[in-house]
């Protein structure tokens, strides 16, 4: 992990190890290959059940024979063996549709795992952004700091030549106080945010994580709104999900209602035995005689019908109700997917027009902030007036990084939504 440390980590870079390591995606990748597994178990349904049996039975005492039907007291010993199978011939679909959930739960899998690894993403990419805001604020906060304190030592030297009063001093002391405390505060901030991102990733909380933080959205140039049909969006993995499980809905409510039909199985087997009466002083046959003598086959047909089932009618309205549902989920999944691709293109749009004007507006409080300083050099303004023009600067800078941070976001999820690009590139 030291080496990995040396390298600055991009946001790919933090989303790829987030992939890797993250439990959400991990615990997904099992699910799917337990999927693979109740597929195949499904496929096996359609092969006889094929069971043995054994049985032995020693027993002593009184008892009735029932040649003379009377009582007699003898030990005997029985030895029972049987091989059979059964498989269904019609069960109402049962077995066909439990095959198809499978195998729909099994392709579905995939989509899940995407589902975590961009939820995944998506989380990890906010938290590095404001992992990156918090780092590169502290850089602004200690140039604040810088100036105030060159700014101090000039008063200083200016109350001492008796060109600025003690308040002045003061005021300039105070200033310094509170640019040390907000650079305290954003540290502090910063490790906060850096430690969030670490769970996010799973990465070792105690290891060094060097964020490369030279992240900036130029505004991109966009279609316009009326030329985006955000009806014809890809889906995603939310309403893929969303689809399967109204299709899973919908097998099973066939399922229950196969329970209502008649079921025919056909069945086969042999069995033999082998008995000896032990109080008896008579010889009986040998096992390998008794076995063959006593060897025999069987085919049967077993009819089933339901006449009278009201739990089955119930679960059959239930999973009736429950695919009804499952179509308003995918509904819902749906149009959420649409508003989603809305809302990242209107707030990428918002962002985009904020960060110009607000780069205008840095410029111009930066050369406030400049003109101001040198009008208190001259004696020409107040230590309160100049400590407005700097609090005006810093903040337009901070808002100015905010900006570009959130438009940083936006503009990768309107290329998920719109352009159908994935939300990271392997690093």
């Amino acid at each position: 992990m030291v080496g990995a440390a040396q390298r600055a980590w991009t946001m790919d870079r933090c989303v790829s190890y987030a992939l890797k390591h993250a439990t959400e995606v991990r615990r997904q990748n099992i699910e799917q290959r337990q999927k693979r597994v109740d597929y195949s178990t499904a496929l096996l349904d359609f092969l006889p059940q094929v069971s043995a049996q054994i049985g032995g039975q020693y027993s002593w005492g009184r008892n009735i024979d029932p040649e003379t039907n009377t009582y007699n007291n003898v030990t005997t010993f029985n030895n029972n063996y049987s091989l059979s199978a059964s498989m269904p011939l019609f069960d109402g679909g049962l077995t066909w549709n439990a095959l198809r959930k499978a195998r729909l739960a099994k392709n579905s899998s995939a989509t899940a795992v995407q589902k975590a690894r961009d939820d995944k993403a998506i989380d990890v990419m906010r938290k590095f952004v404001e992992a990156v805001y918090a780092v590169k604020s502290i850089g602004l906060m200690q140039a604040k700091l810088d100036d105030s304190q060159a700014l101090l030592q000039k008063t200083r030297r200016l109350y001492e030549l008796g060109e600025k009063s003690r308040p002045d001093v003061v005021q300039m002391e105070s200033q310094v106080a509170e640019d040390d405390y907000n650079l305290l505060h954003q540290r502090n901030t910063a490790r906060l945010a850096l430690l969030s991102l670490k769970s996010a990733m799973n990465y070792p909380a105690s290891d060094t994580l060097t964020l490369d933080t030279a992240l900036t959205a130029e505004p991109a140039v966009m279609p316009r709104r009326e030329a985006v049909d955000f009806t014809a969006i890809a889906p995603k993995p939310d309403v893929a999900i969303a689809e399967a499980d109204a299709a899973a809905a919908r097998l099973d409510w066939k399922m229950q209602r196969a329970t209502l039909l008649p079921s025919l199985y056909l069945g086969a087997g042999v069995s033999t035995s082998y008995y000896k009466n032990l109080s008896s002083g008579m010889a009986a046959d040998g096992f390998r005689a008794q076995m063959r003598n006593n060897l025999g086959e069987y085919v049967y047909l077993t009819l089933s019908i339901p006449i009278f089932s009201p739990a089955s009618w119930r679960s059959v309205k239930r999973a009736k109700t429950d695919y009804h549902l499952a179509l308003l989920d995918v509904e819902d999944a749906r149009r959420k997917l649409e508003d989603d691709a809305r809302q990242a293109v209107t707030d990428y749009e918002g962002y985009a027009a904020e960060v110009r004007q607000m780069r205008r507006k840095s410029a111009s409080d930066s050369l406030a902030y400049r003109l101001s300083y040198r009008k208190y050099e001259e004696g020409m303004l107040s230590t309160f007036d100049l400590h407005e023009a700097s609090q005006a600067y810093l903040e337009s800078r901070l808002t100015l990084l905010q900006l570009q941070m959130m438009a940083t976001i936006k503009l990768r999820l309107v290329n998920y939504y719109i352009n159908n690009t994935p939300l990271w590139t392997s690093d």
